[in-house]
């Protein structure tokens, strides 16, 4: 392995974890969207307690890596000084509307294409390129400004970055290396007590297999980049499990492909179509399907295309923050989080009164 550029190792290990997220996804049914549209319409949350799971899974392991000194977190792009408010709040509200009326997040229609749905290769396409505009292109003046509506920097308090702890510690006068444990214990504390204080989820092998699954493939994630990509000539940076950016950045690179370099984040979106592709050939469950009709054609297009932008805004979906930024202990994440889900419910809410679904 260390023979290989570094590229070629993340390319490697991003295509590997890619291919289980995928075949985890297809194999549980995990997906965010429908965690909310369960509470909402049924009033079951297991699988919004395998998100949680999830989430408390890759805390442990995120904060343990951190903790050894083995991957900095503190280089993530969740853990800044800067604190966009407004783009935490309103960008999730965006992404989570979008998520319900485009079919879920952008790592269910990953999974999606993967077992034969053609709707969700056009969502992607739509969250790729309204996602790259929002970053670079014409979206990204307005998607600054909304940004800026309700932004600080913690520095002007002299706390040096948005981590939960960091904040706690800076406030009370604890370090951070007394605080930090005790943040990280409660919060999977909570999450754990959350999870398995419902029997029906007790007794649900798969929504629990999920939780623990995911959360430990955004740990894989962390210690990909944080230890084998730190290349002494070619550091990469550390980064999670997400599919917002990447998405993009992987219609670019197929555009581009002689003149580009593969990244970890390309190379998981494409394991994660590989390892659905995989188990639904596997579990017989693959077939073709395209739109219904052409209100769901739109409907579709727009809610990819509000996940693109909303997604940037947010910094992350459900899973880039909901699971992978949430195990940082990015106050900024959970913000994210919470403003996705309360989109989400929106949405639903939206598809059940309005159109009547």
């Amino acid at each position: 392995m260390e023979e290989l550029p570094v590229t070629t190792i993340m390319g490697i290990a991003g295509l590997i974890i890619g291919t289980a997220f995928g075949a985890v996804t297809h194999r549980t049914n995990f997906c965010a969207m429908g965690a909310v549209s369960d509470i909402v319409s049924f009033g079951d949350w297991k699988r919004m307690r395998a998100w949680a799971l999830a989430a408390a899974t890759a805390i442990a392991g995120a904060q343990f890596l951190h903790i050894i000194g083995l991957v900095d977190l503190t280089k993530s792009i969740y853990l800044n000084s800067s604190f966009p408010l407004s783009g935490f709040i309103l960008g999730g509200l965006i992404f989570g509307f979008g998520m319900v009326i485009g079919g879920g997040c952008p790592g269910r229609n990953l999974m999606r294409v993967g077992n034969g749905d053609l709707k969700a290769l056009v969502v992607l396409l739509l969250i790729g390129w309204a996602g790259y505009m929002a970053m670079r292109g014409i979206l990204a003046t307005p998607r600054i400004w909304l940004q800026n509506l309700l932004s600080f920097n913690w520095s002007g308090w002299g706390i040096p970055d948005q981590g939960m702890a960091t904040i706690i510690g800076g406030f009370i006068g604890i370090s951070y290396e007394t605080m930090a444990p005790i943040v990280a214990f409660s919060i999977i504390g909570a999450l754990l007590i959350f999870c398995f204080r419902d029997p029906a989820f007790r007794r649900s092998p798969r929504h629990i297999a999920a939780g623990v699954l995911l959360g430990g493939l955004v740990v894989a994630a962390w210690a990909a980049t944080g230890i084998l990509g730190q290349d002494e000539f070619e550091p990469v940076r550390v980064v999670g499990l997400t599919f917002i950016a990447p998405t993009g950045d992987a219609f670019q690179y197929l555009m581009t492909y002689t003149g580009s370099t593969i990244n970890f984040g390309i190379a998981t979106v494409f394991g994660a179509i590989l390892g659905s592709f995989i188990s639904s050939k596997l579990s017989g469950s693959f077939h073709l399907s395209t739109f219904v009709d052409t209100p769901d054609t739109v409907r579709n297009m727009l809610g990819g295309a509000l996940m693109g932008f909303g997604g940037i805004m947010a910094l992350g979906c459900t899973i880039g923050q909901g699971i992978t930024g949430v195990s940082t202990l990015a106050l900024g994440s959970v913000l994210a989080t919470l403003s996705i889900i309360a989109g989400g419910v929106i949405g639903v809410k939206y598809m059940e009164r309005v159109l009547d679904i």
